[in-house]
């Protein structure tokens, strides 16, 4: 039997045994599909991007409805609706929650109160995936990572779609297995992909990425990047993609 839970805290490892290395990782309001429980550990899916793991059970709680998501890079809730009173929780872009109650600056939810210019309807995505990568620039890599406070090259082809309503694995090999549609001459919104990485292209020039050599996520020239890879040992460019439309569910 399998059950549906989302997660409670604001960023959450996923887990590739009980108390080991983080593989990616969900954010607050993400649905999780629970196969089974180890020792603590509730063993399942991510329902955003299928990614299967280990959570730990108590970053799991009962699936609610979600009316909001986060739509800047990072936010806070409030004890209060006042911007100068303390914030109680950290709210990375993406996370999804619900809203019990608008005020006129301040959204109420059971997390506390959230600015409304942060929020957006879960309906009203955002159209552009280059734009949301680009608003990730500077944002430090963390391997496996999936927020603000950290990400990886996946882990920002994810959050760029998931924002735009498109169905994305979490992953770069998977990612990689999913978008078979040719690109043709390389232009703006295109995946370009080497053995266990992956950017996305702002123009015929030029691409965007979270990577190991500036341990960020910045701008690079495709010509640069292309030569970079391959004198590191990285290999030549192994896929190029264009992305696909398909919208997700949940």
């Amino acid at each position: 039997m399998t059950l549906l839970y989302q997660i409670k805290e604001p960023v959450v490892d996923v887990c590739r045994t009980p108390s080991g290395p983080r593989d990616r990782q969900l954010l607050l309001g993400d649905t999780f599909e629970v196969l089974n429980q180890k020792d603590g550990w509730s063993y399942g899916r991510s329902i955003k991007s299928g990614y299967p793991g280990y959570v730990y059970k108590e970053s799991l709680e009962l699936l609610e409805i979600k009316t909001h998501w986060i739509c800047t890079l990072s936010s806070h809730a409030y004890i209060e609706p006042d911007l100068k009173s303390a914030d109680c929780l950290f709210l990375p872009f993406g996370a999804q929650v619900q809203v019990l109650s608008e005020g006129t600056d301040f959204f109420q939810t059971k997390h506390g109160f959230i600015p409304y210019q942060h929020l957006r309807t879960m309906d009203n995505l955002l159209q552009d995936p280059v734009e949301v990568a680009l608003s990730f620039l500077g944002t430090p890599y963390l391997w496996g990572g999936d927020s603000s406070r950290g990400i990886d090259c996946s882990g920002l082809i994810q959050a760029a779609c998931a924002a735009c309503g498109q169905v994305c694995p979490g992953d770069s090999g998977a990612q990689q297995a999913f978008f078979q549609t040719p690109a043709g001459p390389v232009g703006r919104g295109q995946l370009l992909f080497w053995k266990g990485h992956v950017a996305i292209t702002l123009n015929s020039e030029d691409l965007v990425h979270a990577n190991a050599q500036t341990m960020t996520v910045c701008l690079e020239s495709i010509e640069s990047a292309i030569a970079r890879i391959l004198n590191s040992g990285g290999g030549s460019v192994t896929h190029h993609a264009r992305l696909q439309s398909t919208k997700r569910v949940a």
